[in-house]
């Protein structure tokens, strides 16, 4: 059994009277005099010492330990101090359906990397994403685990994901399938499209605006509401001010004049007024049903908000104003958003080629 936990150290004060503790606690180093050294005994004051230091001591860590016990008590708890709660559910949730139900009982020890490479193959049938997740879950987990000192290597340091993993289709809409929408959604849901397509937005930044956070032709994003939980914005870069476009500004002095309203009201409220809708709700029970109508069913949240990123692109618009308007990075914008059409491709051969020809 080994602890995670300083010992610290007792010497003699400068004039030799006292037992002086020596530990550290918040990353500083700390002193404290623990008693007289004529009515102390050296152990005595190592006993005061280790009392002081205690709380700030981690549990016991088994160097059998399972990698359930290791995930639940110590990975999990350490990173969830860091994270965001919508990373912290999703990341929970993976690891424990994939990893936890796999390698539950199987000591932390045993891990070998060919082991964990053929977990990693025979998940080929999920998605490139899921599976690039477990292999950088199975890595930072490990690389706690000789942190801890219950292994001396990483046996997940040099796993790749498998080439069979399918990659999924990322469509956009082009600009006759976001003017054939707005033909057939309503008011509500055809705001809520707009807030997507024209002003950039996340779902949960859409879902949690508030009409006090609504200027002239603004949006103030604040907050964003993740599986019902109303939490900050997903990066320090999503708090920001959107503008709003004439349309999308119509739109928003139709739904504001007929819909429900309390104090510090939600923009789209649930029924009882006191919470915000539900953006799978609005999408499933309400968008869907109306995009059918016209063949454009498999439009979800990620298809309008790269619609944006692409129209953007596809209009001149300079990538850096984009990702200020969509809450991230230049390169998040550029090479996971944007998706460049068959024709503006065409251009540029067409483009290269006068040059080389004519």
């Amino acid at each position: 059994m080994r602890k995670r936990y300083q010992k610290g150290s007792v010497t003699k004060s400068s004039d030799g009277r006292y037992w002086v503790g020596k530990y550290r606690e918040g990353g500083r180093h700390k002193t404290k005099v623990l008693g007289k050294v004529r009515e102390l005994t050296k152990s005595k004051a190592h006993e005061r010492l280790a009392e002081i230091v205690r709380p700030m001591n981690g549990p016991s860590i088994s160097n059998d330990i399972t990698l359930k016990n290791f995930v639940e008590t110590i990975y999990i708890p350490f990173y969830q101090r860091k994270w965001k709660l919508s990373t912290l559910m999703t990341n929970n949730d993976r690891i424990q359906r994939e990893i936890v139900a796999e390698f539950g009982d199987r000591e932390v020890r045993t891990f070998t990397r060919d082991v964990l490479q053929t977990f990693l193959d025979s998940k080929s049938t999920l998605s490139f994403s899921t599976v690039d997740h477990l292999r950088w879950d199975l890595r930072q987990i490990f690389e706690m685990t000789v942190a801890e000192g219950i292994i001396s290597r990483n046996p997940a340091a040099m796993l790749f994901t498998p080439r069979g993993c399918s990659r999924p289709e990322h469509r956009t809409m082009t600009v006759d399938d976001v003017k054939l929408a707005l033909t057939v959604l309503d008011l509500r849901e055809r705001l809520v499209f707009k807030l997507a397509v024209f002003a950039g937005m996340r779902p949960g930044e859409i879902f949690a605006l508030r009409r006090t956070r609504l200027g002239l032709n603004t949006a103030d994003i604040q907050e964003r509401v993740y599986r019902g939980r109303l939490d900050t914005p997903k990066t320090q870069k999503s708090i920001r001010v959107v503008p709003l476009s004439s349309t999308v500004r119509e739109d928003l002095e139709s739904w504001l004049a007929t819909s429900p309203t309390v104090d510090k009201a939600w923009l789209f409220p649930s029924e009882n007024l006191e919470k915000p809708l539900l953006k799978d709700n609005v999408l499933y029970r309400y968008m869907r049903p109306q995009l059918k109508t016209v063949g454009l069913e498999w439009v979800d949240y990620q298809v309008m908000r790269r619609t944006h990123a692409s129209l953007m692109r596809e209009s001149g618009v300079d990538p850096k104003v984009v990702a200020d308007l969509m809450g991230h990075d230049v390169n998040v914008n550029l090479n996971v958003y944007t998706q460049t059409s068959i024709n503006s491709r065409l251009a540029a051969v067409e483009t290269l080629e006068s040059v080389l020809v004519n």
